[in-house]
Formats: C-alpha cells, sequence, structure tokens
C-alpha cells in the first residue's frame, strides 16, 4: 500500500455523471491505499441546515451510488461522518488554537457567502465558517497521507496542512501534513447548457434507465445554427460534443462529421445515447444487488467499524499529548 486516502462527499442530493469521474478515481486509487470513503452528513449542514434534508435516504442513495461506479466494501471503510464521533470532537479541539484569520482567508468562504446568500441562504454561522476546519479534522483523524481533490479544494488542503503543522508545534507531532492528489475532473455542463445540478432537472443521473437518458440526450442543446442536417455544425458550441469528447472514443471522426454536415444532430444523440447506456448500464446491475435490504446498512455499520479502529487510536494519542 502507498499510504492512506480520505475523501468524501456531502449527501444533499442524487448524484450525477458529473461526479463519475471523481467517483472513478476513488475506485482506482482503492487498490494501492487504505482508503476510507465518507458519507460527510454533518457538512451537509453547513450550508442546508434549514432545508430539513431526508438523511437517511440521501445517505442511502449515495452509498448505493458509490457501490454501483465499483467502491468495494471489501476494500474500502465507507462509512457515515456523523456515525464517528471523533470526527466532531477533534474538530472541537482544533477549534481551540486555530486563528480566525486562516478560516476567513479560505477563498470559498466569502465566494459562497455571496453566491447562496442570493439564493435567501443565511450563512453567518460558525458552522460554515469553520467547515474547512471540520474538513482538516475529517482528514487528520485518519493520519491520510493523500487527499484527492479538485483543484477548487487545494486552499483547504493547504489550511489542513497548516492546522497539522500548528498542532505538532504546540503538543508534539502527531499528524502528518497530507498531500493532494489532484484530479482531472471534466467540466460537463448540464443538458441545457448550465451547470449540471439536480435543482435545475438538467442532469443524467448515475442512476438513469436506457429510456431516461435517451430522453436527457434527446433534450440536449445543440448548435442553434445548423436549421437542416446536411449544413456543417460547430461542435465547439453544441452539448452534445462536449459529452462525446468525455464518452464517445471516435470523438474526432464525429466532430469531422459534424463540421462536414455528413451527420445530423438526431444521429449524433442517439450515437451519444448508445455509449452512456453502454457506460451506465454496469452501474444498474451492480446497483440492483447492493438495493436489496439490508445491504448498505451493512456495508455501513462495517466501515464505521473499521473507521472507529482508526479514529478511536488517533484520539488517544491526541488527548495524550494535550493532557486532557
Amino acid at each position: 500500500m502507498k499510504g492512506r486516502i480520505f475523501s468524501g462527499m456531502r449527501p444533499t442530493g442524487a448524484l450525477h455523471i458529473g461526479h463519475l469521474s471523481v467517483i472513478q478515481n476513488w475506485v482506482n486509487l482503492q487498490n494501492d491505499y487504505e482508503s476510507f470513503f465518507s458519507i460527510v452528513d454533518l457538512h451537509a449542514l453547513t450550508t442546508a441546515y434549514e432545508d430539513k434534508l431526508n438523511f437517511p435516504s440521501l445517505r442511502r442513495e449515495i452509498a448505493l451510488d458509490w457501490l454501483s461506479v465499483g467502491i468495494d466494501p471489501q476494500k474500502s471503510a465507507i462509512f457515515l461522518q456523523s456515525d464517528i464521533k471523533e470526527h466532531a470532537e477533534l474538530h472541537l479541539l482544533f477549534s481551540m488554537f486555530t486563528p480566525l484569520s486562516w478560516l476567513e482567508r479560505v477563498p470559498t468562504y466569502k465566494d459562497q457567502i455571496q453566491q447562496l446568500s442570493l439564493q435567501g441562504k443565511d450563512l453567518g454561522t460558525y458552522g460554515f465558517l469553520g467547515y474547512p476546519l471540520l474538513q482538516a479534522a475529517d482528514i487528520l483523524v485518519y493520519k491520510a497521507n493523500v487527499v484527492p481533490v479538485g483543484e477548487d479544494q487545494l486552499p483547504h488542503i493547504e489550511l489542513c496542512r497548516e492546522v497539522a503543522r500548528r498542532f505538532n508545534h504546540l503538543f508534539g507531532t502527531v499528524f502528518p501534513e497530507p498531500q493532494a492528489l489532484v484530479g482531472k475532473v471534466p467540466l460537463l455542463p448540464g443538458v441545457d447548457g448550465r451547470k449540471m445540478s439536480k435543482s435545475y432537472h438538467n442532469a443524467i443521473s448515475l442512476a438513469a434507465s436506457a429510456e431516461e437518458i435517451k430522453t436527457r440526450v434527446q433534450q440536449m442543446v445543440t448548435d442553434p445554427e445548423r436549421l437542416r442536417k446536411d449544413d456543417p455544425g460547430h461542435p465547439e458550441v453544441c452539448v452534445v460534443h462536449k459529452f462525446h469528447k468525455i464518452y464517445t472514443p471516435e470523438v474526432a471522426e464525429v466532430e469531422e462529421k459534424c463540421r462536414a454536415g455528413k451527420i445530423g444532430c438526431v444521429a449524433c444523440k442517439r450515437h451519444l445515447a448508445e455509449n452512456l447506456e453502454k457506460l451506465i448500464s454496469p452501474f444498474r446491475e451492480r446497483r440492483a444487488y447492493w438495493e436489496e435490504p439490508g445491504r448498505v446498512e451493512k456495508v455501513l455499520e462495517e466501515g464505521a467499524q473499521r473507521a472507529r479502529v482508526t479514529t478511536s487510536e488517533t484520539m488517544k494519542e491526541v488527548r495524550c499529548v494535550m493532557g486532557l
């Protein structure tokens, strides 16, 4: 094993094809690293505390999505953040010595306050200010030395490293300084060209049926200047082509035919729908197995047991060096 990784996702809605590259990266990493993957439900409260989310349903759905894509509970611990109380305890202890200025300078803090306040969200809370510190506790309680993230999360990993350094300086060396493992996450638009989001009703679910895939692809926005199928196309302005670039091996051939007016939008969409069905159909098959009553619950329970072995040892060491 190359080391230990931790990563997680918030259960705030169904996962869609835009999340797929992240999960597939985890699937590959679990073969080389001791892996802890958490459904970080406490984090969901930082921006959705007023929404009264149906957490039992949302947590089960995200676990099903992970398992269907290929996260293996024999290789990786899959668990709920709220089931591991050491996350919250370490977050509290970190909050005693972390300067406010460190939290206030995290780039996403002011950006998200501005963006979400436009949606009527009140984010003037300690929970929102402190969520990068909770994220640091999530990582460090496992002494993870590698964290797979997108580029937008790099400031959070740097904060995590600073917290580890400050703790080690004040109390004695306990924590490693984790390294970010930056994955390339393709930015897929929704079928209408906007950001892919469940709230916009423009996403392709990881659990989509063949008919749903076909319907969603048919809804995709194409070149507005192309009125007839033999008109020359402009793939760079077409949502369908953005998906072809990721999920169609012969994308160069498709693009050439489009520009030459040798393939119409209907046929182009049909070709994409077929490729997406090949991609998603194995997920549906695995999902059907894991949907059997009790199977997800057993995975989460066993994952939590494995996680607690590590977190309890870490917290014993933390309490000892802090004199608690």
